[in-house]
């Protein structure tokens, strides 16, 4: 896909969205499914993955950990994102790669120290890329990547979050 190619596709979204506002509105959903011991079934649209404990928190290793699965999705979105920004603004990347590692403290997440968050501490994105553009190209596609990045953007700017739980014994499971 070429530059232009790429704004011919998003060109009616964004009159469509300019004028409805409410249309670029848009609910994602993700669903999972208790599943036998400590572990939660996901759907990713592609197959079902299967969450478990870490091995740091006691898992066999045999189940995505959900942290994981966190920086695969900013791995996922951002690299997607730096393809279509470099296309856009006619940056040639022939290859390359896109690392996330986070640092996690399981203190937090077992309760052993009251001190130590329950989550990441840090994140770092990072891009190795097979490219002849020039430091100040790479500076203004690192800058739209994180901009538009939604994966990136949600976890630099906390949404609001909330959660609920509820007792469904009617249901089928």
């Amino acid at each position: 896909m070429n530059a232009d190619e790429l704004r011919a596709l998003q060109a009616p979204l964004k009159e469509k969205y300019r004028e409805q506002p409410e249309a670029a509105l848009v609910t994602l959903r993700a669903e999972g499914r208790l599943g036998e011991g400590i572990a939660c079934k996901v759907e990713t649209g592609k197959r079902l993955v299967e969450a478990g404990l870490h091995p740091a928190t006691g898992g066999d290793g045999m189940a995505a950990c959900s942290g994981d699965m966190l920086l695969e999705a900013l791995v996922a979105c951002a690299g997607v994102t730096l393809r279509a920004v470099a296309t856009a603004i006619g940056i040639e990347v022939r290859d390359g790669k896109v690392i996330a590692e986070g640092d996690l403290d399981f203190r937090g997440t077992l309760g052993v120290a009251k001190d130590a968050p329950v989550g990441f501490r840090a994140i770092r994105l990072r891009f190795d890329l097979d490219t002849h553009a020039s430091d100040e190209q790479l500076a203004k596609l690192l800058s739209l990547t994180e901009r538009y990045c939604v994966v990136y953007q949600t976890l630099r700017n906390s949404p609001a979050l909330t959660a609920l739980c509820r007792a469904t014994p009617d249901a089928e499971t």
